[in-house]
């Protein structure tokens, strides 16, 4: 099959004929309900492998004896595992199917996740969790691009946040329940509890998504593939998904790697345990994604996006209280606008590119980790520099960016509908 053919069998498996019925799933059928709760299954397993360290790095700095910096690598590997594996990835998923590497994926990741609590070095540990970051990397993509191809349009951004909002409980898991659970048994039980959670979701979820029936495989070939990434990275919308994607990232990711040092220092003092259960906060973030797609239906694509915007900012803002209440009032409203956006941004990426939706979708991927590493990265460096209130600086500053390409995104899209159809 040629890149040509392979390119207009995915369109037309894509789109709806005046000739045909739309053969997709849509809301309140048996196929979408499977779909969606394994989807959400398959998030909560992601996130909870992806994050299961993040609240134990104390614990494995006191047993292997390193620093904070030589343990935070145990995150950091996992997460440049999946940044680095996500674009190749999406190009497998492209040749032998969604289904297929979002299973393979699961598989090996939940296999090394039960290896984890065995490392017998910090350097092993490091490695394990690279490799799992790296099978990770078969999820995210293939996922929207199985949504994008599966799911009736009005129906795509509800479908892709209730896949976000499995993230944010898996997210919020890898962190909460590790941090109990190490409490009582050590942070080797914590790992292990997280990767038996996860064989359970990875063995539903192969069971309960339904088959593809609108896949047409593509092209392996590095030139086709190479040509696909350029021609969504020429796309300007794409182009300003992808950067919204990255801003929204950079500041939650500043966020929550720098509000744990803020609610154990005074004036809040909290404890340990206590600081680890503010990730409860993602529930939050649950809600808000899945709804993602009543709030786009009623606003549109922008303005949902000046809303998730104007939410974070408002939270960002009240983070800067000096007591316990407004802090954790801004912390939710931070989370409620950065997993709306992201449901949002991320749902019009699959919508927007009719062919090689893996590529894209892992374009996107890519730039959310990124922009999760610079927020880290640059809000704990303002932080160090100029409180909380530099970290604060730092994602107002992100949020600024958001606005304006949506105002950009808002012009160029007014321009376009003035100008003449050309002839074909």
């Amino acid at each position: 099959m040629s890149p040509a053919s392979t390119g207009a069998s995915s369109v037309m498996g894509a789109v709806t004929t005046a000739s045909a019925p739309d053969s997709r799933m849509a809301p309140g059928g048996p196929a979408y309900r499977r779909m969606s709760f394994a989807l959400f299954l398959a998030g909560v397993a992601t996130f909870a492998l992806l994050y299961s360290t993040q609240a134990l790095l104390p614990l494995i700095s006191g047993e292997f004896g390193v620093a904070a910096s030589e343990a935070s690598w145990t995150v950091a590997a996992a997460t440049g595992g999946l940044a680095l594996f996500v674009l190749p990835m999406s190009a497998l998923s492209e040749r032998f199917g969604r289904r297929t590497v979002m299973t393979a994926s699961l598989a090996v990741a939940v296999s090394v996740g039960l290896l984890v609590p065995f490392a017998p070095s910090l350097g092993v540990l490091v490695v394990l969790r690279a490799l799992q970051g790296a099978a990770l990397a078969g999820l995210p993509a293939s996922a929207t691009a199985y949504l994008a191809e599966e799911v009736r349009p009005k129906a795509l951004v509800t479908a892709i946040g209730l896949f976000v909002a499995g993230n944010s409980v898996g997210g919020m898991s890898g962190r909460v329940i590790t941090g109990w659970v190490a409490q009582v048994w050590g942070w080797r039980v914590a790992v292990g509890v997280i990767g038996v959670i996860a064989v359970v979701c990875a063995v539903a979820f192969r069971l309960l998504l339904p088959a593809p029936r609108h896949f047409a495989p593509g092209s392996l070939r590095p030139r086709v593939l190479a040509g696909t990434v350029r021609n969504h990275l020429a796309d300007p919308l794409l182009r300003r998904l992808y950067a919204i994607g990255a801003l929204f990232m950079t500041v939650f990711g500043g966020v929550y790697t720098v509000i744990g040092y803020r609610l154990t220092e005074a004036p809040f003092s909290l404890p340990q345990g206590i600081v680890g259960s503010i990730f409860l906060v993602y529930l939050v973030g649950t809600v808000s994604a899945s709804t993602a797609g009543r709030l786009v239906g009623r606003l549109g694509r922008r303005g949902a996006l000046y809303l998730a915007g104007g939410t974070t900012a408002g939270g960002l803002l009240l983070t800067l209280a000096g007591s316990l209440v407004p802090v954790l009032l801004g912390l939710v409203l931070i989370t409620a606008g950065f997993f709306a956006g992201h449901a949002v941004a991320s749902s019009a990426v699959g919508k927007t590119a009719t062919t090689g939706r893996a590529q894209a979708s892992a374009l996107y991927q890519s730039a959310y980790y990124i922009g999760s590493s610079a927020g880290s990265t640059v809000g704990a460096t303002a932080f160090h520099a100029g409180g909380w209130a530099g970290t604060v600086a730092v994602g107002l500053l992100a949020v600024l960016g958001v606005v304006t390409i949506t105002v950009l995104g808002s012009r160029a899209a007014r321009v376009a509908t003035r100008r003449p159809v050309a002839a074909h």
